[in-house]
């Protein structure tokens, strides 16, 4: 990568409950299952393609939308409030009905598949609000993510407290205890113990400080390097456009503009428009 490229730079204060881990991460993304199909030449590895659809019976929200993510990138969704960021990505997912398009992982069509079935094929998802059990401890909210496997999960729950040390140290603590920024790592950290293929989050430095907003991002930036794929909705666009690779802005359940996370913030449209100039 290019010498201008986020991944390699230092970014953010350092916050006390959030240190870095080792150079280069040390999480094990989810091998595919068996029978899985391999990608279409030139197709990324999770792609929702062509999305119109909406909740239950009412309006489409999403209107041929297209939302993409390879091996290992970070693709960022941005846009106006109400532009159904959260809802292409649920659309993604399988938490709402796609009148036409369809989603696809690593080749596979999996356009009909329930949320949990999708978890079962290497997907995970982060929502913004309620997405820790407050009453249980850090560990085990760790634990429950790790609902579906029936292999040792102790390697992959040292990874998580690698990656957020924080964790480690309350990991005997009423997750509901902890500030907004280790509520997200709880969130996060629950969510990789799947093992998956890719992490999807939905605002995830929703309520948290500056400080620990860039924290949040050097460590999506550690997961992305050993290989999961990162698809983000994120109300700070200019900050996540910053550790991008892909960037989607939609307007109205539309794609407006997509580019690479650097050109968006280069384009003076985007800037004007979207970006506060």
């Amino acid at each position: 990568m290019s010498a201008q490229n986020p991944y390699q730079e230092a970014r953010g204060n350092k916050d006390a409950s959030i240190t870095n881990p080792r150079p280069g991460g040390t999480l094990t993304p989810g091998t595919a299952p068996e029978g899985r199909s391999a990608a279409h030449p030139g197709e990324p590895f999770l792609i929702g393609d062509g999305m119109t659809g909406g909740y239950g019976s009412g309006a489409d929200i999403l209107h041929d939308c297209t939302l993409a993510v390879d091996r290992g990138e970070i693709a960022v969704i941005v846009g106006p409030n109400g532009a159904g960021k959260s809802t292409a990505m649920k659309a993604v997912f399988g938490m709402l009905n796609i009148h036409t398009g369809s989603v696809r992982l690593d080749g596979e069509d999996i356009t009909g598949l329930s949320p949990q079935a999708r978890v079962a094929k290497g997907m995970a998802f982060v929502p913004q609000v309620n997405n820790i059990f407050t009453t249980m401890t850090v560990e085990e909210n760790l634990e429950m993510g790790a609902f579906l496997r029936r292999d040792d999960i102790s390697e992959t729950m040292e990874q998580v407290y690698e990656l957020f040390p924080i964790l480690r140290e309350k990991r005997r603590q009423a997750a509901g205890e902890l500030s907004g920024g280790q509520r997200q790592q709880v969130a996060v950290g629950r969510a990789l113990m799947t093992r998956p293929q890719v992490l999807m989050l939905d605002e995830p430095t929703a309520g948290v400080s500056p400080i620990v907003m860039d924290e949040l991002f050097d460590r999506i930036i550690e997961v992305a390097r050993t290989g999961i794929s990162i698809l983000m909705v994120e109300q700070n666009a200019r900050q996540a456009l910053e550790i991008a690779d892909k960037g989607y802005v939609l307007v109205q359940g539309r794609n407006r503009y997509t580019d690479t996370g650097q050109a968006l913030l280069a384009d003076p449209d985007v800037r004007k428009s979207f970006l506060g100039g």
